[in-house]
């Protein structure tokens, strides 16, 4: 089977909170070739991990992230939401899927910034719609992307030339085979989100996928070793 690059969403969530270090550590320790994480800013410019907008989900309070510095968020969510900082670092060599919900200019390029003042940016690759991506390649024109997109029709050829995306990158539900090869023939690889059952990865697998993002890292893991005919 030709290889098929195992993404942990959000680090390993079924077994630890989503977007936290102990949640990275697990998801490689599970298996994933890399992991995606959802970076955003705080009141005082850090990105850190969290994907939502508020800490109401996660951690109980019902306060913007955008309205905080970084000092209160530790101390409200006990140091459990780390920096991208650290998560670069807890990370090691593996590689990291950066997810810019609500991305904007500012953020966007604190974020770059931050990536490459950690000497981080050959392992790490950057997922959102095409106004964050166009965003991303400005701050760096030497940035690998997976521009998200959910249509079965295929990006228009002026965003495709802006962004230049090594990746596009489809909720799982829209892919079929024909799909996939023809985003193979125009010259990109094909990543899909978010896939929990083994039926649906099998399936993804044989379309001829080239990275899945997952919960279940160890499921995927197994069925990559089980051989899946593609």
């Amino acid at each position: 089977m030709d290889s098929v690059t195992v993404v942990g969403h959000r680090g390993d969530p079924y077994r630890v909170r989503e977007n936290t270090v102990p949640s990275i550590v697990s998801a490689i320790e599970g298996g994933a070739d890399a992991v995606e994480i959802d970076v955003r800013l705080t009141r005082d410019g850090v990105p850190v991990l969290l994907h939502d907008d508020t800490l109401k989900r996660l951690w109980g309070h019902d306060r913007p992230l955008s309205a905080l510095t970084l000092a209160q968020v530790r101390e409200l969510t006990y140091d459990g939401v780390p920096t991208l900082r650290e998560a670069l670092i807890a990370a090691g060599p593996h590689r990291l899927m950066l997810d810019l919900p609500g991305g904007n200019e500012e953020s966007v390029r604190r974020i770059v910034g931050t990536v490459r003042e950690c000497g981080a940016a050959e392992r790490v690759y950057y997922c959102a719609g095409g106004v964050a991506m166009l965003q991303v390649r400005a701050a760096d024109p030497s940035a690998e992307i997976a521009l998200t997109w959910n249509s079965l029709a295929p990006p228009r050829a002026a965003l495709l030339d802006a962004v230049r995306p090594r990746w596009l990158n489809y909720r799982f539900g829209v892919l079929s085979r024909d799909l996939v090869e023809r985003v193979h023939r125009d010259g990109h690889l094909v990543s899909a989100w978010t896939a929990d059952t083994r039926r649906t990865m099998r399936k993804l697998l044989s379309h001829g996928v080239d990275s899945i993002t997952t919960n279940r890292v160890d499921a995927l893991a197994a069925e990559l070793r089980r051989g899946t005919p593609r």
